[in-house]
């Protein structure tokens, strides 16, 4: 059955609006019901999954993540519209592929089998944007079922993965226009972003969803977030990695 939060935020992807406040009931009550909504939203936009977006606000924290509507994943150098996201804000992130699926299974994955399939890696923007008109200002688990907050996201090529590359800390370069938005010393959040994989492949698998080659997987910011104001163009470059750009018009 089709919650009614799953079909306003299914709108309000589609229409690009907001939405005031929810009723009380129109939260989700668990984390497990936020993540039933998410799937709703793609399937009620005829969209398949594209990637996932995964991540921690500590290294030893736990773990979120949702489903991306492959229509919300654009190639390196993409031009968007501003109007399409409210609020928007950019944050430059490190997303892995896997060489090898990943099918439900009875017993879950474990990290040594995780980390010895990731095929590649490769830099993205993510566009965090959200269907609700008080963001940030919102229940934790209503945010959840919005995507976590998901607006787009901007796929730079993808590189040979290699064991040795500085996943906590790598060195980047962040800029807007031309001007660095980066504030602070650049790191993830959840320490090394390897570590939220097997999470993210065991959650998938248990509820049905075969995790594929080609699915881009995107690990948090690196650069906390950046709020553009006017139009124009954001440029990551993490060191190792392909660079990767978008322009807002």
């Amino acid at each position: 059955m089709t919650s009614t939060l799953s079909q306003l935020l299914a709108d309000a992807r589609r229409d690009h609006t907001t939405l005031n406040a929810l009723a009380p009931e129109q939260i989700p009550a668990t984390a497990d019901a936020a993540y039933a909504i998410q799937h709703e939203i793609l399937q009620q936009g005829d969209a398949r999954i594209g990637g996932w977006k995964i991540g921690a606000k500590a290294a030893s924290g736990p773990i979120q993540g949702a489903p991306l509507p492959h229509v919300d994943l654009h190639a390196d150098g993409a031009r968007l519209p501003r109007s399409a996201f409210a609020p928007l804000g950019l944050e430059l992130e490190i997303a892995f592929r896997f060489n090898r699926l990943f099918e439900p299974s009875t017993a879950p994955y474990d990290d040594a089998t995780v980390v010895a399939s990731i095929g590649s890696v490769g830099a993205t923007i993510e566009i965090v944007a959200s269907r609700y008109a008080h963001w940030p200002d919102v229940d934790k688990l209503a945010q959840l079922a919005d995507l976590q907050n998901h607006g787009a996201l901007i796929v730079g090529e993808f590189s040979p993965y290699r064991d040795d590359f500085p996943f906590e800390a790598p060195s980047l370069h962040f800029s807007f226009d031309g001007h660095d938005v980066v504030e602070s010393a650049p790191a993830n959040p959840a320490g090394d972003p390897r570590r939220l994989l097997t999470w993210l492949v065991n959650h998938a698998t248990s509820r049905g969803v075969t995790v594929t080659p080609d699915m881009v997987i995107t690990t948090g910011s690196y650069t906390g977030m950046f709020f553009p104001r006017k139009a124009g163009t954001a440029s990551g470059r993490i060191e190792g990695l392909a660079p990767v750009s978008l322009t807002l018009y």
